[in-house]
């Protein structure tokens, strides 16, 4: 067997087993809304892609997507961390067969490489190549400039791969985008401005002579060869590691959270919740990576002259309040799935878990709420609009995600990260998600267009409030229809261990 009829075995293989998983059917709405979320995207794109043509053409720098291709880059390697795995296709299977490793391997890599979602960004580079050619380049050069935007588009989800496999390994690994994208970017923060004007001049010389030119396709397609080899000794060493479970460990001190023996059964439930977050690679990899997101945009929206509309402020605030509910309670009780049995000897013993989980949940926002208060100081945000959305988060939202208890029945593997999925387990983690990020937001646009700002975050304070004081109903009504469904719940969280 070769390796090109390898590579669509190994696709026809991984597609069969995709349809054998007792989720398929339920991981289909998930996809629903993610196609949904693409096509919104794709039609901003369009319109990005048509005016930057427009311009491009009009002022005849058939080279000025360049100019804002680092930017779009960096979106890219963003949003990677939010819909693709490493590798794409589990590799434990073949590891006792008799086909070659680093085949396996390869055929995983190049198929990430020829994955779909990299012509997400064909939405922009069509617009803008046809209008280009329009206003009069060649051809062959259309399609050259084409080939070599997706290149790099390629060439950026190798970079990604090869830094996301090494976060998960270690949370230090950050320093290397760190400083990757620091040293492009800060240079233009720090300059003189005669400087400054130096160094824009040569690069525009740069991509006026070479932007499109062959020895910009020699030069991506080095790269891409460079991260390939990388990403196919290391996945395969770190896959072999954890197929193994070859950790290294060292002693170091645990600490015991004694401040929290004081709340009794609460607090030890707190100290397990506090401990999977610094302990389990799943858990802690969307920690960091909420922290991250969060700063980011809380900076971009203070200090930059983008998301100034009263939507793209009001969502990314409460996004800000939401992220974490959003990545783990919508699996709530997944993890617990591990060891569901044992939490059903005593009576109400998860009705403690389900509020010990909201407690630390609740005092997690206190990392969001520092983040808003830049914009806050800056005048982007109001004090009134960060503490609605507070309460947003601590009541109605909150409320929302832990119905999905009652519903969630898939053990979610804590430490699997190379060769776990991460997808829509049921149709209803899809529709609370999307209602938890935009129904709030909806509400505080219509109640501005009727009345003034203030009253619409007063409304939502009100609203918040009311939910948060009276989580011990809700939650316990919770506990209840949980109870009710707990032998088909313990059934499917013994199937999917």
């Amino acid at each position: 067997m070769n390796k090109f009829q390898l590579f669509f075995l190994l696709r026809k293989n991984t597609k069969l087993s995709e349809k054998r998983h007792p989720m398929f059917e339920a991981n289909q709405y998930g996809k629903l809304f993610g196609y949904i979320a693409i096509a919104i995207f794709a039609i901003e794109f369009i319109a990005l892609g048509t005016f930057l043509g427009w311009l491009a053409a009009k002022e005849d720098i058939p080279e000025m997507l360049f100019y804002v291709m680092f930017f779009l880059l960096i979106i890219d390697f963003g949003m990677r961390f939010m819909t693709q795995q490493t590798p794409l296709m589990l590799v434990k299977p073949y590891l006792l067969t008799p086909i070659s490793k680093y085949s396996a391997i390869e055929c995983f890599l190049i198929s990430q490489m020829l994955d779909l979602g990299n012509l997400v960004w064909m939405s922009i580079f069509l617009p803008y190549v046809f209008i280009v050619w329009c206003g009069g380049i060649t051809t062959w050069a259309a399609l050259g400039m084409l080939f070599l935007l997706h290149l790099m588009v390629v060439v950026n989800s190798q970079w990604y791969l090869l830094v996301r496999t090494l976060i998960n390994q270690s949370m230090w690994w950050w320093a290397l985008p760190a400083v990757v994208y620091g040293s492009l970017v800060l240079p233009f923060f720090v300059l003189p401005e005669h400087i400054l004007d130096k160094v824009m001049d040569f690069i525009g010389d740069a991509l006026e002579g070479y932007a499109f030119s062959w020895w910009s396709f020699a030069f991506f397609a080095l790269l891409c060869t460079i991260l390939f080899l990388i990403n196919r000794c290391l996945q395969m060493r770190l896959i072999y590691d954890e197929i193994s479970k070859n950790e290294k460990t060292k002693l170091k001190h645990v600490s015991e959270f004694k401040a929290l023996n004081r709340f009794g059964q609460i607090g030890e439930y707190l100290k397990l919740e506090i401990k999977s977050t610094m302990r389990n690679k799943a858990i802690r990899s969307r920690f960091i990576q909420g922290v991250c997101i969060i700063m980011f945009f809380s900076l971009m929206i203070a200090f930059g002259s983008v998301y100034n509309s009263s939507f793209e402020r009001n969502f990314w605030c409460l996004y800000a309040f939401i992220f974490f509910g959003s990545v783990n309670l919508i699996k709530v009780m997944c993890p617990e799935g591990n060891f569901i049995d044992m939490l059903m000897v005593h009576e109400e013993n998860i009705l403690t878990l389900l509020r010990a989980k909201y407690y630390f949940y609740c005092a997690m926002l206190i990392l969001p709420f520092l983040f808003c208060l830049i914009p806050v100081f800056t005048g982007k945000y109001s004090i009134l609009m960060v503490l609605a959305y507070l309460l947003t988060a601590t009541g109605p939202v909150y409320c929302m995600l832990f119905q999905m208890a009652v519903y969630n029945k898939t053990t979610l593997p804590l430490n699997d990260k190379i060769t776990g999925k991460n997808q829509m387990e049921n149709k209803w983690q899809a529709i609370v998600s999307m209602i938890g990020f935009f129904a709030p937001v909806l509400l505080v646009m219509l109640l501005q267009a009727i009345f003034s700002d203030d009253v619409a975050y007063l409304v939502l304070i009100v609203i918040g409030l009311a939910f948060t004081l009276t989580e011990p109903y809700w939650m316990r009504n919770i506990y209840r229809r949980m109870m009710l469904r707990r032998y088909e719940n313990l059934e499917g969280f013994h199937t999917t261990r």
